[in-house]
């Protein structure tokens, strides 16, 4: 009896550490969650040299790889959607596929093409910025093209019918046609920046995280987690967040500001 007694003591006091412990953990999770609020807010008043020039290169090197993804998605959706061929449909799965390819894929297979034994080793921009922008526009491309094509493809097919019986030219149409379809489109671009923007395997591979050169946010954030700077790595996050959210709250405001009209 006294040896039951023991060991259901002994569970008993099992429990209760194992509780504390974990009481312990969500306190001190708060506390960093609340330091790294307190540490954002003194990097933005004070307009910290790095974390500025870090957060400009974010913008810089998404921005560039949104506009260039653009720049080939659309066309690209777009043709998809208004022409008939041999093998389309095979093509529409692909971009489809493309829309969920995972970042560190992208990262290897474009960390191979740039090596310097590599098909496009000649080049010379792996570890650059240059790098990093042909990743995130691999990556973003497909999820334009795939929202354009789907946008195209919502137009009402009489619309199209009425638009080339008025006597249309063929620019006038795919004009008058990206025009009615245009906010799926501005949906597209703000899928594409979000999947950029956000994205971290690809950036760390080609570009190398080097202080200064081609550090953003994102890698910024992975390197501080493993050097247990947890404090900072939640600012940069906030960070982080705050600069996707205030773009595209922009985009979507451009956007719904279109609907109405």
């Amino acid at each position: 009896m006294y040896t039951g007694l023991q060991g259901l003591l002994g569970y008993f006091f099992t429990i209760r550490r194992a509780l504390q412990a974990r009481e312990d953990a969500e306190d001190g999770a708060l506390s960093v969650l609340g330091e790294g609020f307190a540490e954002a807010l003194r990097l933005l008043v004070t307009l910290d040299p790095e974390v500025v020039g870090i957060t400009l290169r974010t913008i810089q090197v998404s921005g560039l790889a949104t506009f260039v993804s653009v720049l080939l998605g659309i066309p690209l959706g777009t043709a998809l959607a208004l022409t008939r061929f041999f093998g389309r449909g095979f093509v529409v799965s692909l971009v489809n596929f493309g829309m969920g390819l995972p970042p560190v894929v992208v990262g290897l297979a474009t960390w191979l093409c740039l090596t310097r034994y590599g098909p496009l080793g000649m080049l010379g921009i792996l570890y650059t910025p240059s790098a990093m922008i042909v990743a995130q526009t691999i990556i973003a491309t497909p999820i334009v093209a795939g929202f354009t094509l789907a946008a195209i493809q919502s137009v009402n097919p009489k619309l199209r019918l009425q638009i080339l019986s008025l006597g249309a030219t063929r620019l006038q149409y795919l004009l008058l046609l990206l025009w009615e379809a245009r906010l799926g489109i501005l949906a597209a671009v703000i899928a594409g920046f979000g999947g950029v923007i956000s994205e971290v395997g690809a950036s760390m591979m080609v570009g190398g995280n080097v202080r200064g050169y081609t550090r953003v946010l994102t890698t910024a954030t992975v390197l501080e987690v493993s050097k247990g700077r947890f404090e900072l790595a939640t600012a940069l996050s906030i960070i982080l967040l705050l600069l996707t959210f205030c773009i595209v709250a922009g985009l979507s405001y451009l956007q719904q500001r279109r609907r109405e009209a």
